[in-house]
């Protein structure tokens, strides 16, 4: 017998019934009691994008099938996905105290759910975590003796928060300067080469040069409130989302960490006895998602500028990093 979640799920859809509906196939499996769907509009520049907007949304309908209460906020005009999913969010933290967070392309294992509704309770008062994440990048080279390691990372395909964590939540970044003028990136990351990444990508958000993503500013507000996301010791969930109707992902220029294998996590889980970020694996992250080798360095940069060759009419606002 399934025993139905109690923690409510929020999920993001915008034009892609296809993966969206396998989205849909593991939520059903967890049965959660309420679900909470984010829309953003169609671009009208974009022929038949309504159609597929229409489609997908219509999917929710169709296949909530289980006892649930389902709220929408569906956009009448396109926000981008910088802006659709935090304003969605904070429509969800208007109603309830934690939520499960899934976007249209992020498939978690089904024991994904059991493990975020455990540690969303063990940890509802506890202001040194601000996120519960599903993804884990390093393909088992680093091995932990317990279910999940606290980390500086936040890492947003398939998570879960607090309303008392994402209050904290800046979009434009007022809080720059700030951080900026008393150094302390360097306080928190305490590696040049980390903060160097960084402090460019946050300085291209609040200059305005990037307004499609929204998980930067999510991992600054972490940091700055001295906050902890917790990672799971396997991957729980796989992103799907490469393909024609991709925002930021082609099949020419993939992510390596776009369809990761996922792992069931074992219960009972197994809680590390101190609330510590785990060092090593962060600097193993870091290597892995934000600092490639050289050679792979030197690849996505000319296929960069291939593609502004290629599509001189698109404009790109900046490519995604799985945080």
């Amino acid at each position: 017998m399934v025993v139905p979640l109690k923690t409510p799920v929020a999920l993001i859809i915008f034009k892609r019934p296809e993966t969206t509906a396998r989205v849909l196939e593991r939520i059903r499996l967890a049965r959660p009691s309420q679900l909470f769907v984010i829309a953003d509009g169609a671009r009208p520049e974009y022929p038949g994008e309504g159609e597929k907007c229409a489609e997908t949304q219509a999917m929710i309908d169709d296949q909530v099938d289980w006892d649930c209460e389902v709220f929408k906020n569906y956009s009448s005009v396109n926000l981008g996905c910088g802006k659709r999913l935090p304003t969605g969010l904070d429509w969800v933290f208007e109603q309830v105290e934690e939520a499960i967070v899934l976007e249209d392309d992020c498939v978690p294992h089904p024991t994904f759910f059991q493990f975020c509704e455990e540690l969303l309770q063990r940890y509802r008062h506890d202001t040194r975590i601000t996120s519960i994440s599903g993804q884990n990048v390093q393909l088992g080279q680093f091995s932990i003796p317990h279910s999940y390691y606290f980390s500086r990372y936040n890492h947003c395909w398939g998570w879960a928060t607090w309303k008392r964590a994402w209050q904290h939540f800046d979009f434009d970044l007022a809080a720059w300067p700030e951080v900026q003028q008393h150094h302390l990136l360097h306080d928190i990351l305490k590696d040049a080469d980390a903060v160097k990444y960084w402090s460019q990508k946050f300085q291209e958000i609040y200059e305005g040069q990037v307004t499609s993503v929204w998980d930067f500013q999510w991992t600054l507000a972490c940091w700055l409130q001295n906050g902890s996301g917790i990672l799971p010791r396997a991957n729980l969930v796989s992103n799907i989302g490469v393909g024609a109707d991709s925002t930021h992902f082609t099949q020419t220029r993939p992510d390596p960490h776009v369809n990761l294998p996922t792992q069931a996590m074992e219960f009972p889980l197994r809680h590390p006895r101190f609330v510590v970020q785990n060092a090593t694996a962060d600097e193993m992250t870091h290597r892995l998602l934000f600092r490639p080798p050289l050679f792979k360095r030197a690849q996505m940069k000319l296929e960069r500028r291939m593609d502004r060759f290629l599509k001189p009419s698109l404009k790109r606002e900046g490519s995604r990093i799985s945080l």
